[in-house]
């Protein structure tokens, strides 16, 4: 069938681009990530979404197409955390790894999905590698108390197609905002979403609306999914798709962090990541409190789906 038609209707400017219904934005991007459009289609649709943005039922139709392709991780005895890692480090050191031990400490399965998006910032695979944490070759289920790290070609090789797109224009595109509100379990789950700019978190938000998501949203440490350790985040909490406030957020940056990294480095991450674990280094407080409220979440979560 082809996307011309659609291309018509985003593709004309910030000013003059139609948005496409949630029906018609699940077709063009089930026909993307099926592989079945030319490069040339593919670079226009990328361009055009990033001149004109996604609409909250334009994502929700992207979305409705990936979950309906991806290889689902199966349903877990406790909902599954899903922490997706995209962003990586520029100036500050990757934490998400001990977010997710954390979490499994305290008896939750956790999922990481994410891939290296650009060449001059230090992945998660690389701390989780430093850590001695392999990546998965297949997509199992997961107990809880477990962590594991699904690089995004196993959940599905077309979606990583199209985020590898930004490395031949140099410009992000719909598929990396999809990636961050993505759910990749085939039972309950509770995903953490993170935004680098304020109006992504309204946006963000109006899609977990639109999917009955059960999700914390917060202002994350360079647009990783883990709280800065240096200051309180406002994070927004949704219970199947319903709105709540978690916790309001504080103003000013701490200065006094001890063992804290002095830079992106693996080694010295997954070095600080061992020694908080082992309460060598004290836990940043901002992380502890998101740690809370994602197990309140996920016991509602688990509440809802046994009711």
């Amino acid at each position: 069938m082809g996307i011309s038609q659609y291309l018509k209707d985003i593709g004309r400017g910030k000013q003059g681009a139609r948005s496409l219904d949630r029906a018609q934005a699940a077709d063009l991007f089930g026909q993307l990530l099926d592989g079945t459009v030319t490069d040339l289609e593919v670079g226009a649709f990328c361009l055009a979404m990033r001149i004109k943005g996604e609409t909250p039922d334009e994502m929700a139709g992207f979305l409705d197409a990936t979950h309906a392709r991806l290889r689902r991780v199966p349903a877990a005895t406790r909902p599954v955390v899903v922490l997706p890692s995209y962003n990586g480090a520029r100036r500050l050191p990757v934490l998400t790894p001990l977010l997710a031990l954390l979490l499994a400490r305290r008896g939750l399965p956790v999922l990481i999905h994410g891939t290296a998006t650009e060449n001059n910032r230090v992945f998660v695979s690389e701390v989780l590698g430093a850590l001695g944490i392999a990546a998965q070759d297949e997509v199992d289920a997961i107990a809880p108390g477990q962590a594991v790290y699904l690089p995004t070609e196993r959940l599905h090789p077309g979606l990583k197609r199209l985020l590898d797109v930004r490395r031949v224009v140099g410009l992000r595109n719909s598929a990396h905002s999809l990636v961050k509100l993505m759910n990749p379990c085939a039972g309950p789950a509770v995903l953490v979403g993170s935004y680098t700019h304020p109006e992504y978190a309204i946006s963000m938000g109006a899609v977990f609306e639109r999917m009955g998501a059960t999700a914390l949203l917060l202002r994350g440490t360079e647009g990783e999914v883990v709280a800065d350790a240096r200051r309180l985040p406002q994070m927004e909490g949704f219970v199947g798709g319903r709105r709540v406030v978690l916790e309001e957020g504080q103003r000013g940056t701490l200065t006094d962090l001890p063992g804290w990294p002095q830079g992106t480095d693996p080694v010295e991450t997954a070095a600080y990541i061992r020694d908080v674990l082992a309460e060598r280094q004290p836990l940043p407080a901002s992380l502890a409190l998101q740690v809370e409220h994602i197990l309140r979440l996920a016991a509602q979560t688990a509440a809802g789906s046994n009711a």
